[in-house]
């Protein structure tokens, strides 16, 4: 390390760490116009005090866990209030994508995912108030989201739910979010505490990072939700450094309370608690979603006086405080508002409109695939399951039932109007076909199954030939019991798997009957069928139904048919994907990969719309004319979906992750310790070479990289100046032209190299900024964007403190990482 470096004053360095230069720990790409919406001021100190010195033990207790709602609304979580005291129940919601109740509709948005995609922190601001507004209106309290943990494998199944594989990007969207969930008076909640970047063995795996790596990748979003005023954070699952995350005072107390001062309160995620003491005196606060260890167990731990009852006033003072800070305490919070059902439409659809991310646009017959015009907008295909059925958004706890939801195959037709031919085939068999007969003969498609009855089958299902055969129960009440050959096909798993496998596209059949599905290798021949259906208290109807390599011969055979008589194709492909369990493969799941390869082959013209949670690989990519990633689009998606492939609007999103080229050619790819784990360890030794990074350190070609996405038109980028700015910082100013003839979007990205005074482990390329931009044609734009100091900076573990990366350091510009136009070199100044 140069001595320009060790001179950086210990005044600068606390500036930086403690966020007294707040801007500079969270400042963002993308300038944020207009005064930010603002909780409640500080509370009274006196009133918070008056409580705590009135309430019995049993009564703080009770505000340290969850219970049973006696109201049922059908939220995530409760926890009882004080009524002799005016202390109110809170009710908590999940709320990623949308307000997730099981009683009520709610306005279900595009992924997080999807919205990073739009790098427009304004927009999330707005996605935000969407989700405060209605959480407040459908009766809730407290919301269970942002979660904004790096997305770091490619497998892991809440991708869909988070933003982003890069540090400033995602600091930038969730600071936003918060600003606008908790200027509608809703509590937010950050999550989760840390590092929880896998499903697999989420509850267990012990996670082990360098601590330079921590502050500059998987800290950053946090610390920046904590600068926006965040009320509450959620523990995460698993363990960091041995210990749980929901019991680790380096996380709860050295990290988020004395070195970034959140004063809010710390819930553990649900079932994420592991003792009673130990979790209280780390920084836990409050148990969810019931009191096994902060009920009774707590209780006699103070009882016993292994538990100081001033570390529970501690607890409830931080839960307090927030509540007084949004004015749950005295009655000042705002009445609750009436729901905006349209509004919250408005911005689903923009949102769904700004992520849209165009991949490929290949010429065809002399002209792009896309924009569809002419001959393409008046004969088209659609292929696919997701092509007739909405699909809204992902499962688990980011499941959110729409107000409404159309099919892309309604709204392209009607985008397409009147004279023009718009066709459909199904392609790929999500749900099944009826069973063949059975002997002795039963009607299996749908049976009926009376209030209190019983129905059985006892019989034998034939098999023509050997064949891999998909078995699926439909059903509307309990499960039918199902055994082929004395083999249950569909056994009832753990209670929360049971809940996450109730969510997702795969999981409701059309008509709103639950699915489970297994697959296994039949002899031909006859096989023993038992079933057992109970009607229960209302009674249910139920079919089994299955899919064969015949079904799927079949259902391809007429895709390819239906291409071949259309001018174009739209082919919508899918993946499922669902809290609590990861993906195994970047593959498109079932047979996509070869529908495509048929459907291409029988009309090049073919636009792949992916309705993805993360990145998938595509062997079948130079195939296509054209692939369009949706994402989880939200329940505008069908009409965003045909606003941009007609050319309505611009394709206006942005990879937020890097999409690999293969399973063997990722960050964790190759590696069990990193990921999923050996002996129950993760290690994450890619150290602070995340994402992107990473790829520009092995000198690895992704398929697509981070920040790439395709316009209907084109930019030219010129006079990028960089000079430095007061504070430690830089100052990127540049011209952007559009060069097309439509108007179109564009986002430029600054990226800066590692700094040659400072001796740490330094990624190649970082994104220190960036600028969402909308031109006419012909029309240029002189931009300017900060470079904060802390983007510039590097965590040194030897001084517990952020270093300023002084000297000079190359500053690039471009449309993606991988797409750098314009390079110069600046100078970063001490402080």
């Amino acid at each position: 390390m140069s001595q320009e470096s060790e001179n950086v004053s210990r005044r600068t360095t606390l500036r930086l760490l403690t966020g007294a230069v707040t801007a500079a720990a969270v400042t963002t790409g993308t300038p944020v116009t207009g005064p930010a919406p603002q909780a409640r001021a500080t509370p009274r100190r006196s009133r918070v005090d008056e409580l705590l010195a009135r309430l019995t033990l049993d009564e703080k207790l009770g505000l340290l866990h969850g219970a049973k709602d006696p109201e049922n609304r059908g939220q995530a979580g409760y926890v009882p209030g004080v009524p002799r005291l005016g202390i109110p129940p809170l009710r908590l919601a999940d709320g990623p994508a949308g307000v997730r109740l099981r009683t009520a509709r709610a306005t279900a948005l595009p992924a997080p995912v999807m919205l990073a995609s739009t790098f427009d922190p304004a927009l999330a601001r707005e996605y935000g108030r969407v989700i405060g507004h209605e959480g407040r209106a459908l009766g809730q309290d407290v919301l269970l989201s942002p979660m904004v943990n790096l997305i770091r494998t490619p497998y892991a199944g809440r991708n869909f739910e988070t933003f982003s594989e890069d540090p400033l990007l995602s600091a930038d969207l969730v600071a936003e979010e918060i600003r606008g969930i908790q200027g509608e008076g809703l509590i937010a909640t950050v999550k989760h505490f840390a590092l929880n970047n896998q499903e697999t063995d989420r509850t267990s795996v012990d996670v082990r990072i360098g601590e330079q790596a921590l502050y500059e990748t998987e800290l950053r979003g946090f610390e920046a939700a904590v600068a926006a005023g965040a009320g509450a954070v959620m523990g995460a699952y698993n363990k960091v450094d041995g210990l749980h995350a929901c019991e680790n005072p380096a996380l709860l107390t050295g990290i988020l309370r004395d070195r970034w001062g959140f004063d809010g309160w710390v819930m553990s995620d649900w079932d994420a608690t592991h003792s009673a003491a130990p979790a209280l005196t780390a920084g836990l606060d409050m148990e969810m979603p019931a009191g096994r260890w902060f009920g009774e167990p707590l209780r006699r731990a103070v009882r016993d006086g292994a538990v100081p009852e001033a570390t529970v006033d501690r607890a409830v003072r931080r839960i307090l405080t927030i509540m007084e800070r949004f004015g749950l305490l005295d009655g000042t919070a705002p009445a609750r508002p009436a729901r905006d059902a349209q509004a919250g439409a408005r911005v689903a659809y923009r949102v769904a409109v700004a992520g849209a991310t165009l991949l490929r646009n290949a010429q065809r017959d002399g002209s792009a695939t896309l924009p569809l015009a002419g001959p393409a907008a008046r004969s088209l295909a659609v292929i696919g399951p997701t092509g007739a059925l909405p699909f809204v958004g992902g499962g688990g706890s980011a499941h959110v039932v729409p107000d409404r939801a159309v099919s892309p195959l309604d709204a392209l037709t009607a985008r397409a109007g009147q004279g023009a031919r718009v066709t459909y085939a199904l392609g790929e068999d999500l749900y099944g076909k009826p069973l063949p007969a059975t002997s002795p003969g039963a009607r299996f498609e749908r049976q009926s199954v009376g209030a209190g009855e019983t129905w059985t089958y006892d019989g034998t299902l034939t098999v023509d030939e050997p064949d891999e055969w998909t078995l699926l129960v439909h059903y509307s009440g309990e499960r039918p019991r199902v055994l082929l050959d004395g083999r249950e096909l569909f056994p009832r798993r753990d209670a929360m798997a049971e809940l996450f496998d109730g969510f997702g596209l795969a999981a409701t059949a059309p008509d709103g009957l639950k699915v489970r599905r297994t697959a296994l290798a039949l002899t031909a021949g006859r096989h023993v069928l038992h079933v057992t259906a109970k009607g229960g208290a209302k009674g249910q109807v139920f079919r089994l139904r299955r899919i064969t390599s015949t079904t799927r011969a079949a259902d391809v055979a007429q895709a390819v048919r239906t291409a071949r008589a259309a001018h174009s194709v739209v082919l919508f492909a899918y993946e499922d994907a669902i809290e609590g369990r990861d993906r195994t493969s970047l593959a498109l799941p079932g047979r996509q990969e070869a529908l495509i390869d048929a459907v291409t082959a029988a009309n090049p013209r073919t636009t792949v719309v992916l309705n993805t949670s993360s990145a998938v690989t595509m062997p079948w990519l130079e195939r296509t004319g054209a692939v369009l990633q949706m994402y989880y689009p939200g329940q505008e998606g069908a009409a965003a979906t045909a606003a941009v492939l007609f050319g309505d609007t611009d394709p206006g999103g942005r990879l937020t992750q890097t999409f690999p080229v293969s399973d063997s050619r990722h960050p964790t790819a190759g590696d069990p310790r990193r990921y999923p784990g050996a002996d129950g360890v993760a290690e994450y030794t890619e150290g602070v070479r995340a994402g992107y990074r990473w790829y520009d350190a092995e000198g690895v070609e992704p398929l697509f990289p981070f920040g790439h996405g395709l316009s209907y038109t084109t930019f030219a980028y010129a006079g990028l100046v960089v000079t430095p700015a007061r504070g430690g910082g830089l100052t990127a100013s540049f011209t952007v032209r559009n060069t097309g003839a439509r108007t179109g979007v564009t986002v430029p990205q600054l990226y800066v190299g590692p700094s040659p005074d400072v001796t740490l482990d330094q990624a190649p390329l970082v994104l220190a900024g960036y600028r969402r931009l909308e031109l006419r044609p012909g029309q240029i734009r002189r931009v300017t964007v900060p470079l904060a100091p802390r983007t510039l900076s590097c965590w040194d573990p030897a001084r517990r403190a952020w270093v300023l990366g002084t000297g000079t350091r190359t500053v690039r510009l471009g449309a993606s990482a991988r797409d750098l136009r314009l390079t110069v070199r600046a100078r970063v100044l001490a402080l």
